[in-house]
């Protein structure tokens, strides 16, 4: 039995490979700097041993491979060994696509915004189709209760453009080579990583060349910059989605908040549903999800009725708790127009409600103030936000609140943050913790204050 050791095993993505390896039959160890559950508890139950600081990896002897996460770089001690005693490495995503993905009708969720959503909403109708596919997402579907399964013939992959490794700067899809792709939308991010939106586009273009002439791209057909990407070449079948005309799928809402969807291809209805997502974005997700899963042969009827049974993803608007009518929402937020579409969709569904948002802008770009210009407007939605940044920062978060016109308060400190809400939140608001990160527990400290759970 060969054995793989991996390099940053308890985060998301690495976690769910280090599944995948160890479930189609290898042996696998790994290490991480900070070995915590709930990603810890779920690999040691799997039977793979962990080993926490990267000082103390277990290299010697050496194991067949070596998978190195992209948080880990040059100078960390385990990848120094590794390279100085010329042990066999890889990065992960390249694992996964030469030695797991190889074989599989691989269907890939890729774009600034919504991929989690997206990927976990495309599992489930397969699932609910019985196709029984696996999956490695970012995030926890609530349908799975985990983020990576195997599968046998399907396999839906988050298909993030993010960098590969300290040693491949590609974006991470271009190695799943899928037979469906779903581009999602495309805006600027990972100022860390990319200078600037063209330079995200290329990668978004390696992706396109990878699709097979007989396979599908599943196309926002409201984005002038994917538009843009493909007039680079495409040479694969088209399927473009929209909330207006001129596509090949159309999503409609039915009432103001989104909670009831029609779906049409080439304008003849296939289905309407109720569900539990609100919000436009959530219905082209949901159109984009639809789609795909049509152009591997499940039925219209099928895909669209399965949405009824979708429940959503852990920390994407999710209600973590409810006292005196005030309820409580997690939610991953790291760019201004998903937070924008995530409020706006909540405003519709709880119409004269009070919403109130604590933010933690924690992302590399966010931090750089890539966004700043955007921040404000994106919050527009909101009775109040509280804005936590660290002294650090080189932007003016007051000056990003300014469209709030005194709805918005900068904090420093979350334990001020909190007390503040604390003072101010009454019967019927609706609170939304946003942050890409743990924010101090912040979203369940606040419930349990006000009794919303234990």
């Amino acid at each position: 039995m060969k054995h793989i050791h991996i390099l940053g095993i308890c985060g998301t993505f690495m976690g769910g490979v280090a599944l995948l390896a160890r479930r189609a039959g290898f042996r696998v160890t790994g290490t991480d700097q900070n070995t915590y559950p709930p990603m810890s508890t779920l690999l040691e139950k799997e039977g793979i041993e962990l080993t926490e600081g990267y000082e103390n990896a277990p290299l010697d002897p050496a194991p067949d491979l070596v998978v190195i996460g992209n948080a880990l770089t040059r100078g960390n001690p385990a990848v120094e060994k590794v390279l100085n005693e010329g042990m066999n490495y890889v990065s992960g995503p390249r694992w996964l696509g030469e030695n797991y993905l190889r074989g599989k009708t691989v269907l890939a969720v890729a774009g600034t915004h919504g991929k989690t959503t997206t990927s976990s909403m495309l599992a489930w109708i397969l699932e609910d189709a019985g196709l029984a596919p696996g999956f490695l997402i970012g995030g926890v579907p609530r349908n799975f209760g985990l983020s990576a399964r195997d599968g046998e013939q399907f396999f839906v992959v988050e298909a993030d453009e993010y960098d590969t490794a300290f040693f491949d700067k590609r974006a991470k899809f271009v190695h799943y080579r899928p037979r469906v792709a779903i581009l999602n939308n495309l805006e600027y991010d990972h100022a860390d990583i990319y200078p600037n939106l063209d330079a995200i586009k290329t990668q978004f273009h390696h992706l396109v060349r990878t699709i097979p002439g007989e396979g599908t791209l599943v196309v926002n057909g409201e984005s002038s910059e994917l538009e843009s990407v493909l007039k680079m070449g495409c040479w694969s079948q088209r399927q473009s989605f929209s909330t207006g005309d001129g596509t090949d799928w159309q999503v409609e809402r039915l009432n103001p908040g989104g909670t009831r969807l029609a779906f049409h291809r080439n304008g003849e209805l296939q289905g309407e549903v109720e569900w539990d997502n609100c919000g436009e974005h959530n219905a082209m997700n949901a159109c984009a999800a639809v789609a795909a899963a049509v152009s591997v042969g499940v039925a219209p009827a099928t895909a669209i009725g399965a949405l009824a049974r979708y429940q959503g993803v852990k920390r994407r608007l999710e209600p973590i708790g409810e006292a005196d009518g005030i309820h409580v929402y997690d939610d991953f937020a790291h760019h201004p127009t998903a937070i924008r579409m995530t409020l706006e969709g909540l405003r519709r569904r709880v119409g004269n409600d009070r919403i109130l948002v604590a933010l933690e802008p924690r992302s590399n770009t966010m931090r750089a103030g890539v966004h700043a210009d955007l921040l404000g407007p994106s919050l527009i939605a909101a009775d109040r936000v509280w804005l936590l940044t660290p002294g650090d920062i080189d932007w003016d978060p007051q000056v990003a609140l300014k469209p709030l016109d005194g709805r918005g308060r900068v904090v420093t400190r979350t334990d001020d943050m909190l007390s503040q809400m604390l003072e101010f939140v009454k019967p019927g608001d609706h609170v939304v913790f946003m942050s890409n990160g743990g924010f101090e527990a912040a979203p369940r400290r606040f419930a349990r204050d006000i009794g919303a759970i234990d």
